[in-house]
């Protein structure tokens, strides 16, 4: 299991910001402070010779048990990218220490609008490391754990994640309603550190984030 190591700093985000890119500790991908469709943006996009099937950007000092996630992401297959890309990206949270146990919450672009049903139910995800990736989430229990979202590739879209307990619920654009509720966050109730997260293939844009937390939580 490819680990990710990192150092908690005395950095907390309490208002929306883009993160500095020294904010942030990159694990086989690269990040760039870049303007995208008219937004100053972090860019992430994977380090030559990616081999860990992953792109992370721990927010150094992050600490985050229950509230909420909001952050703006654009994100669509890179020019290399092969025909089963589709521009994931979203968040890590709750991020052991040993870095191999965390849960995650992303989108996969190109499925908002595509002309295949199947795939657009596939737009949202959640997944926890190590033992429940999407393969096996959808095997065991097909629907429960992704859903569909409008949402197009390359373009700005929001994303808001409530984290309460071991429940989560997703909320994508200006939706009232989520679009992904689970249940049982696998890890069950932890705190740790957030991160941004693409998978290679993909070219990711970051801003705007906002981590609340729960009063006393």
């Amino acid at each position: 299991m490819h680990r990710l190591a990192f150092v908690a700093l005395t950095f907390f985000i309490a208002a929306a910001q883009t993160p500095k890119v020294e904010q942030l500790q990159v694990k086989d991908g690269v990040a760039e402070k870049v303007e995208y469709r008219g937004r100053s943006a972090i860019k992430l996009t994977e380090a030559p010779g990616n081999t860990a099937g992953q792109v992370v950007a721990v927010v150094k000092g992050t600490s985050f048990r229950n509230g909420s996630i909001d952050l703006w992401v654009a994100g669509a297959p890179s020019a290399k990218a092969g025909p089963a890309a589709r521009g994931f990206i979203g968040v890590m949270f709750h991020i052991q220490a040993d870095g191999s146990h965390f849960e995650k919450i992303y989108v996969r672009p190109t499925n908002g609008r595509a002309d295949d049903q199947l795939r657009r139910n596939h737009s949202t995800q959640y997944v926890s490391s190590p033992d429940w990736p999407w393969e096996r989430l959808r095997k065991e229990s097909p629907g429960v754990y992704e859903s569909y979202a409008d949402m197009v590739a390359g373009e700005w879209m929001h994303l808001r994640i409530v984290v309460t307990g071991t429940n989560a619920s997703l909320y994508v654009g200006d939706a009232t309603q989520p679009c992904l509720i689970v249940h049982d966050l696998k890890l069950g109730e932890k705190e740790g550190a957030v991160a941004l997260w693409i998978e290679p293939g993909t070219e990711g844009y970051f801003r705007n984030l906002k981590i609340t937390s729960e009063a006393g939580k």
